[in-house]
């Protein structure tokens, strides 16, 4: 039985619930409030002030951390134990904006240093790729090797297109390649120290294959595996991070065609050159491994737009399926334009600058007794071929400076301020300015400032742009359609520049005025082609096309669609029209046609 006071407080309760529990102030058949009802109206009151009075203690520490309504939100929602921003973490705000995060930031570096050691390794090699030949074969080989590499070069890109067909995922070809390249650069390392096969045997002879083998190996490694590298970093990093972050990994390229070079440099005559090799070789074994890192901690999924297309496996077209999907698709011959065609004016401007840099040295330097030596220098004295390599060395230092800063500093904040579209306009506008400023003005001086900009904002601007244009792309446009772009398009680039040059070698002035137009018309061409890539490439990514899948999707829906209505068509009671009782049954017309229609609410013919 209970107390007069325990049924007032009970009663006190339940009416409270029915107005407000935290007021508490009714009372039950009009009497005065008990001294229970007094208690839990007292309690009630200290909890609402201790409530109200926590609330702008929340608010000043929010708006002491900032003014921005977003970060007040992410404030509230951080965890007690987050600390705040470091200095790093506000630097790659700064200068890669708010898409990269830190997260996405880490993996990128991690990513770039595969990049780092890929790069730094193929120059170090591609240093003593000429010496070696040379010493072992004789000057004369040179121009041999370079037609002898494109027949060992396609052999190459084969395996690798038939390597794609396969099931293997596509990072293992990282681990692939890498160590066949790991053991084919050591065992050559090995070789040149041998008495007769090596270096050692001072006698040049053309029969000789270690000189062969070691150039033709480096030519194709620096084919094959920086087209893997970017075909896989075109298909796992997102768009937002690949504007924000491709700019990072040329930086980090930059810097191992900077120290690689330099080793050979430095070390060349201490170590030898069969140390220097095994070096290169070794740079196999660590792409290997921070590839692995980046495997483990960020996996190797795919990104982009995805299809509607079937998960069977489509019939494998073998190593021609990348020239088909060229030959049918105007947006990778887009690609293909950006990606190469410029080289044609680099071929001309280059070979324009070392024209006038050897009448300028040899005008400094001139042969006063010439003799066999000098003559066979094509007329250059000792001291006017020092002085043509130092000014060679020159620039190779002040573009490769230029570019990483570039790449570092101003990629992704051009990309972020003009977008790409505006930034595919950017490069080859910067060429047609700069062959008419060589036109206007034809001195060693312009040539070598108007030769550093052009390599270094390819590297910078156009590099990184043309990856981001394989986004709304299939895996077989990524990997298959873009080795035979990078490889051969590319020497098939500087092969036109190089007709056009040796059109013109006997004379600088006829080059320059000649040169000048062919590059202005290129220049103009690749400005109307990056018009037209930019408006496809937002209206792919918006709409969610795929290029180099839309055949097959199309195809397969095509087919579903006709299995459908003869499925329909063997029904006896088909109709147009739709029945109120069937409603219900329209609402679940998908899962109907997964269950092959056994009933279906409306006619598909």
């Amino acid at each position: 039985m209970r107390s007069k006071q325990a049924a007032e407080m009970a009663s006190s309760v339940n009416a409270g619930e029915e107005d407000n529990w935290n007021t508490m102030n009714t009372t039950t058949d009009g009497n005065t409030p008990s001294e229970s009802d007094v208690a839990m109206s007292k309690l009630n009151e200290k909890a609402e002030t201790l409530l109200s009075s926590s609330k702008p203690k929340t608010f000043a520490l929010d708006d002491d951390d900032s003014d921005n309504e977003e970060e007040k939100l992410d404030f509230i929602d951080r965890p007690l134990n987050q600390r705040a921003p470091t200095m790093l973490e506000k630097l790659i705000m700064r200068l890669y904006g708010p898409s990269l995060s830190v997260e996405e930031f880490l993996r990128i570096l991690t990513l770039a240093s595969t990049l780092f050691f890929l790069i730094g390794g193929y120059w170090l090699l591609r240093s003593l790729k000429d010496p070696v030949l040379t010493a072992i074969c004789g000057i004369t080989a040179i121009p041999k090797a370079k037609m002898l590499s494109v027949f060992v070069v396609l052999g190459v890109v084969t395996i690798y297109n038939r390597l794609l067909d396969t099931d293997i995922p596509k990072h293992q070809l990282f681990f692939i390649f890498g160590t066949f390249y790991f053991v084919l650069f050591a065992s050559i390392a090995m070789l040149l120290n041998h008495p007769t096969i090596g270096l050692a045997n001072q006698q040049p002879d053309m029969s000789r294959l270690l000189g062969w083998v070691s150039y033709c190996s480096i030519e194709s490694f620096g084919s094959v595996m920086v087209s893997l590298f970017w075909s896989f970093a075109n298909s796992t990093i997102s768009l937002e991070t690949a504007k924000a972050g491709y700019g990072l990994l040329v930086a980090m390229a930059q810097i191992g065609s900077i120290l690689g070079p330099t080793i050979v440099n430095r070390y060349a005559q201490t170590w030898g050159i069969a140390k220097c090799y095994l070096v290169g070789a070794l740079c196999m074994l660590l792409l290997q491994g921070t590839m692995y890192i980046y495997i483990k901690v960020y996996g190797a999924s795919t990104t982009g737009p995805k299809s509607d297309s079937s998960n069977d496996k489509k019939p494998k077209t073998g190593v021609m399926e990348g020239l088909i999907l060229f030959w049918k698709h105007h947006y990778i011959k887009g690609i293909f334009a950006i990606s190469c065609l410029f080289m044609v004016e680099v071929t001309i401007v280059d070979y324009t600058m070392k024209v006038l840099a050897r009448e300028e040295f040899s005008q400094l330097h001139p042969c006063i007794n010439p003799t066999e030596t000098c003559f066979g220098t094509n007329g250059l004295s000792i001291e006017a071929t020092n002085a043509f390599t130092t000014f060679m060395g020159l620039f190779g230092q002040a573009t490769n400076t230029l570019s990483f800063f570039l790449s570092l500093f101003g990629t992704s904040a051009i990309i972020r301020k003009l977008g790409l579209r505006s930034t595919l306009l950017l490069f080859p506008s910067l060429c047609l300015i700069i062959i008419i400023w060589i036109r206007l003005n034809p001195t060693l001086w312009t040539v070598f400032g108007a030769m550093m900009l052009l390599k270094a904002s390819s590297y910078a601007l156009n590099n990184p742009t043309k990856e981001i244009l394989y986004q709304p792309t299939s895996n077989a446009v990524k990997y298959k359609a873009k080795s035979w772009i990078d490889i051969f398009g590319a020497r098939g680039s500087k092969a036109t520049g190089s007709i056009v040059t040796n059109a013109f070698s006997d004379s600088a002035v006829e080059l320059i005025n000649n040169g000048s137009l062919v590059g202005m018309a290129v220049a103009s061409f690749l400005i109307w082609n990056a018009t037209f890539m930019g408006k496809k490439f937002e209206e792919y990514m918006e709409s969610g096309y795929i290029v180099g899948e839309t055949d097959e999707i199309v195809t397969d829906r095509g087919e579903k669609s006709l299995e459908m209505a003869m499925a329909q068509n063997e029904i006896e009671d088909t109709s147009c029209a739709i029945d109120d009782e069937q409603n219900g049954d329209f609402e679940e017309l998908d899962d109907a046609n997964e269950k092959k229609m056994e009933k279906p609410a409306i006619s598909m013919v």
